[in-house]
């Protein structure tokens, strides 16, 4: 015999609290079929990794997103993880210009690690929060093929890096056909070369390279900060919304601390590729993908192709 619903009592706490509850979710239709059918690429990665509890709402976020007609696509990497598990195997962490050096011991710590265990457990992950996911790596199938990666030093002598390479070409149809059947598609940050070869990927690299391929409305990072700041030290000066011109104006000046400027300098490159908005959010505020998608004020910094914004001085 099935259980009879409670009844609300007229002026209750517990009915002003559905009555808000109703509020957000209408406040929130007009966002869900204005992304309805697109693609969003979100990049994991950092302390949200190593926070379980801020990964599982991430992850909860991500399913809402699916549920409710959005695309998304997780690109991942390794961070921590890696490290302890070189540490573990005896293998010194080194990175040059931002990149691990990445040996062939190396590579296959970082494949086990990343390709394999954390790929599939984030799968495994959002089945459990009621999603449905397919881990892409060379186990199963990869959909991120490039080169490697050639940078050079103040001489102009080309540096070893071990393993490491940039994305060339993602495969779109595999991305596809499985948004399009309900499921997420978790992709690691690692690619694969013309003659076979395995190769390391930064992982905001990756994700901005799928989300050019994919044609995709929103690119997300999933930071441990809450944007872009006037006062790296401040979180009250959080920059809402900048336009590109902005965001170069601002680095120019210098208002945008040094930590920051790799990021939105790879945002920067992204929009002129044709992705539509990036975003930088923090993702251990609980529900931040949620709150910056669906919400009018947003929690973190969306930036925008174009000249102007009336948003820059928030």
């Amino acid at each position: 015999m099935s259980a009879r619903r409670g009844r609300f009592s007229q002026g209750s706490h517990t009915l002003q609290e559905a009555i808000d509850k109703a509020d957000t979710l209408v406040e929130a239709l007009g966002w869900i079929r204005r992304f309805r059918d697109t693609f969003t690429v979100i990049k994991l990665g950092g302390s949200v990794l190593e926070d379980e509890s801020a990964l599982r709402h991430v992850l909860i976020d991500i399913v809402f997103m699916e549920t409710v007609g959005m695309r998304p696509v997780v690109v991942h990497g390794g961070g921590a993880a890696i490290s302890r598990a070189l540490s573990e195997a005896g293998i010194e962490t080194r990175f040059v210009q931002g990149r691990r050096y990445t040996d062939s011991r190396a590579l296959e710590v970082v494949e086990n690690v990343l390709a394999c265990r954390l790929n599939e457990e984030l799968a495994d992950q959002v089945e459990r929060c009621g999603g449905r996911a397919m881990n892409l790596n060379f186990r199963s199938t990869n959909v991120l093929f490039g080169e490697r990666l050639q940078l050079k030093d103040e001489a102009g002598d080309v540096i070893d890096l071990g393993h490491v390479g940039q994305v060339t070409k993602v495969d779109r149809t595999v991305i596809d056909n499985l948004c399009y059947a309900g499921q997420v598609p978790i992709i690691p940050s690692m690619c694969v070369d013309e003659s076979g070869q395995k190769l390391n990927v930064n992982a905001d690299t990756a994700a901005t390279a799928v989300a050019q391929a994919v044609g995709a409305e929103k690119l997300v990072f999933i930071s441990d900060v809450n944007g872009v700041r006037r006062d790296k030290d401040d979180p009250d000066s959080l920059i809402h919304s900048l336009t590109s011109t902005e965001a170069r104006e601002l680095i120019r000046t210098g208002a945008i601390e040094t930590g920051m400027i790799p990021k939105v300098e790879a945002c920067l490159e992204t929009l002129d590729r044709g992705v539509r908005q990036i975003h930088i959010i923090d993702g251990r505020l609980r529900h931040s993908l949620l709150l910056e998608f669906y919400t009018s004020q947003g929690v973190g910094t969306q930036i925008l192709g174009g000249e102007t914004t009336s948003s820059v001085s928030d």
